[in-house]
């Protein structure tokens, strides 16, 4: 119930925000809106406010299904237009103001993500701290010199100044970034064996991603920030209730190898299924020896350890807030981050260079919704930031019957001085159907396939 509750009031909030922008920009312009509405099919609430913006008799509408909405404005091409008010039809507006009015939803869309993320920094919010897990084994972490307990202090692209680093996710998004559009990075860190702070270079150019999962960060090597090497709750007969390991036991070392955090200890448990080893851990002040063989499961046509108790205790906390002005200003940056990503990586899957399982559909984002908003209002605010950015940023794209195909429509007309002709205009707007069904159908396919694969 609550994914579907979070996913409603998700869609919703992001279509009427859209919608508004049309809205709000037209009735500045001095064009006529006949109709504001949220949702498509069966009309659930119709309301025309007692007071309305001059000249205008809007109604709005809150339809049965909030995949979509739409602003219908006073058009010739849609019905006849009183002599008297055809000054108000949209048709007949300057260039400027329609392509005004057409650019005003997605910026809306960037807009609102701007002050979803200023708001989660105004508000403040517990993050990991900056304090570095042990790497993967063969990892360009481990390659770089990573070793696991490092706090990273700075952080920045190769060819550009460091920056402070406040919290563990600082660090997971400059990786995510710097693996996605090809560039080095670098990480200013210290740790307990040495006291001055020193640097170490990751490349990340060379992975070449194909697209953002769970295997491109194993590659990289930083999965997560340090947790100590501390048992959950264990599975009543599990291998590692068959140890006799139990919750609240620190694994202090496997075999010949001293274990130091939590994903040390996960990574261990991957890779050796089947094999048995002598765990040493430290319960109630007392250490015991136990003999431990994890399970083996296939995971994807893979062989993989799992001894069916959770691994790690909760990582350090830090509260990351910021000032009214320095929250603007991150969160500016972050919209602007984010939607280069989101660009870069479309363009990326147009020339092949990018899966096109990276494209999610209705199914995921309620996933996601769901699960962002049971953990606290702050991280589903994070989510609707996110899925605000990708909005704005899909229907800037020149496709017809998108918002960006309208505005390459008004391009067309200021370079050459006359406007598409009708012809073209049922050609492209077919064409552009064709290609947005097929984005839809290959975005189910990958919610189907990641959801119930």
């Amino acid at each position: 119930m609550l994914t579907i509750v979070a996913f409603i009031v998700a869609i919703g909030l992001l279509v009427a925000v859209h919608e508004w922008g049309h809205y709000r920009v037209a009735v500045a312009c001095n064009v006529k809106v006949l109709r504001f509405s949220v949702g498509f099919g069966k009309t659930l609430f119709t309301w025309k406010p007692r007071r309305q913006r001059p000249g205008q008799d809007t109604e709005f509408v809150i339809g049965m299904f909030p995949l979509g909405g739409f602003v219908r404005m006073l058009d010739e091409r849609e019905a006849p237009v009183p002599a008297g008010e055809r000054h108000r039809a949209f048709n007949t507006q300057p260039l400027r103001s329609r392509a005004a009015i057409v650019a005003a939803g997605p910026l809306a869309n960037l807009l609102l993500a701007v002050l979803l993320y200023a708001a989660v920094g105004w508000w403040g919010v517990q993050e990991p701290s900056p304090v570095l897990a042990s790497p993967v084994p063969g990892s360009v972490a481990e390659r770089a010199g990573i070793t696991g307990g490092e706090r990273v202090l700075r952080a920045g692209f190769d060819d550009e100044d460091l920056a402070p680093v406040k919290s563990f996710e600082d660090v997971r998004w400059l990786l995510t970034r710097g693996a996605l559009d090809g560039r080095d990075v670098r990480l200013e860190v210290v740790d307990d064996g040495r006291r001055n702070a020193h640097q170490l270079a990751l490349p990340l150019a060379q992975l070449r991603p194909s697209e953002a999962d769970a295997s491109l960060f194993r590659r990289i090597g930083i999965l997560g920030p340090l947790t100590r090497p501390v048992l959950g709750d264990v599975v009543v007969g599990s291998a590692a209730d068959r140890a006799g390991l139990r919750k609240g036991d620190v694994v202090v070392r496997v075999g010949d190898t001293s274990i130091v955090d939590g994903q040390q200890l996960r990574e261990w448990i991957r890779s050796h299924g089947g094999a048995e080893a002598t765990w040493r851990v430290e319960r109630e002040g007392r250490t015991l020896d136990l003999a431990v063989k994890p399970d083996t499961l296939a995971d994807n046509g893979r062989s993989i350890g799992r001894v069916g108790a959770y691994v790690g205790s909760p990582p350090e906390l830090v509260e990351v807030r910021h000032g009214p002005i320095e929250g603007l200003r991150r969160a500016v940056v972050k919209t602007w981050d984010v939607s280069l990503l989101t660009v870069r990586m479309m363009g990326r899957m147009v020339i092949g260079q990018a899966s096109l399982k990276n494209l999610s559909g209705p199914l995921t984002i309620a996933d996601y919704a769901g699960k962002s908003a049971s953990m606290g209002l702050v991280q589903y605010l994070v989510f609707l930031a996110m899925i605000s950015v990708s909005l704005g940023v899909l229907n800037l794209l020149p496709l017809p019957v998108l918002d960006g195909g309208h505005l390459m429509y008004y391009l067309w007309e200021a370079v050459t001085g006359r406007s598409v002709s009708d012809a073209w205009m049922e050609r492209l707007q077919r064409g552009g159907v064709a290609v947005l069904l097929a984005m839809m159908t290959i975005a189910l396919f990958n919610d189907v396939t990641r959801l119930f694969g």
